[in-house]
């Protein structure tokens, strides 16, 4: 099955789009950086505590939940291809870069431990899955195994992990999205809702990805808003909701009452968020496909992905110290270095392709030659 031109457009800026934003989620840095659906914000409000909450645990949270349903339409229009062959396949543009890419943040870690200064930095970042912040010398090879195959410390990693396993799952998933799409629905929103995680499979991953099947299936021109939607009335919703939710999570308790309010709340803010975005942007989808900067940029949407963490984190903790005499210091690391750890990603990216393409082709899955 062909795809359309314009959608196949949509799902590269979108692609490129979810990874520039997922850097600045990643470049969160107040004093409690570890962003769920509930997390509140244990410290005065301010414009940059606002700001930064908005955008990281609300504007932005469309990202993964639309990569997940444009993976699942792709794969779902490759079925005249032998399904062993397409697993075969998504071992290299999946599995193999996702060791490769946790073996190198390991390297990173490891050099940057290497040094006082900068030592401290990995040490402040607690990025460390197993909460186990010691030198890499410390931890042993047992450790060492553990963090290169189970819980990288490049977390952002995950996501490609759950991707080969619900490729894997495809054909159970193709089945209960066409024989018995209203019982599996919505128990894929129950997943979702309720946050279903283990370590190859996750709710929200599950829901996008069988809505990504499903679209496929319908051979429908997924560019056309339904009539049963209207984004006069939806785009507004996701705006307020992201902005209340907010503001409450400055006031709330960490109790179980506000954790399901919040909890609610980001959901409605990643649904309205995905349709208004998907739906809304067109212009300037159009727009940015017609520069040629802009599509040479976003070709290397995967290795800023792979790449941003943990140099984002690291890095975060060597400047923040030199910088709080300047004033909003917090909201300028957050706007601008996100902005530098892209463009060191995409250079980076660049240079691999030009001196090693064949490196660079096994580094990024064969994406972006």
């Amino acid at each position: 099955m062909t795809i359309q031109p314009f959608i196949s457009q949509k799902f590269k800026f979108y692609s490129f789009l979810s990874m520039f934003l997922l850097v600045y989620v990643h470049g969160y840095n107040l004093n409690n950086s570890y962003l769920q659906p509930f997390t509140i914000v244990e410290e005065p409000l301010t414009f940059t505590t606002f700001f930064e909450y908005l955008t990281a645990n609300g504007l932005f949270r469309f990202r993964i939940p639309m990569l997940f349903a444009i993976s699942g339409y792709l794969f779902a229009l490759g079925d005249e291809q032998p399904y062993l062959q397409r697993i075969g396949k998504r071992t290299s543009t999946l599995l193999l870069p996702y060791f490769i890419w946790s073996a190198i943040a390991l390297l990173i870690t490891f050099l940057w431990q290497q040094f006082p200064v900068t030592a401290k930095a990995v040490f402040n970042a607690q990025i460390d899955q197993f909460g186990d912040n010691r030198p890499y010398t410390q931890i042993g090879w047992k450790g060492i195994l553990e963090r290169w195959t189970l819980v990288p410390v490049a977390f952002q990693l995950w996501f490609v992990r759950v991707l080969f396993f619900y490729n894997l799952l495809y054909p159970l998933l193709k089945l209960a999205v066409i024989k018995i799409p209203k019982i599996w629905f919505p128990i894929s929103i129950i997943l979702w809702l309720g946050m279903f995680g283990l370590h190859f499979i996750e709710g929200e991953g599950m829901l996008f990805f069988s809505l990504g099947i499903w679209l496929a299936k319908r051979n429908k021109d997924i560019t056309v808003v339904p009539r049963w939607l209207n984004l006069k009335w939806i785009a507004p919703v996701f705006i307020v909701v992201c902005i209340l939710k907010t503001v409450l999570a400055f006031y709330a308790l960490p109790n179980m009452f506000y954790g399901i309010t919040l909890l609610l709340l980001h959901k409605i803010t990643v649904f309205t968020g995905f349709i208004t975005v998907w739906f809304g942007c067109d212009g300037l989808v159009r727009y940015c496909m017609q520069k040629k900067w802009f599509v040479w940029t976003s070709a290397f949407s995967f290795i800023i992905y792979a790449l941003h963490v943990p140099l984002i984190n690291y890095t975060h903790q060597l400047i923040l110290p030199y910088i709080k005499t300047v004033a909003l210091y917090r909201l300028a690391d957050y706007l601008l270095l996100p902005v530098l750890i892209t463009g060191i990603s995409i250079a980076t990216g660049a240079l691999l392709r030009a001196a090693m393409p064949k490196v660079y082709s096994v580094l990024t899955g064969g994406r972006g030659l």
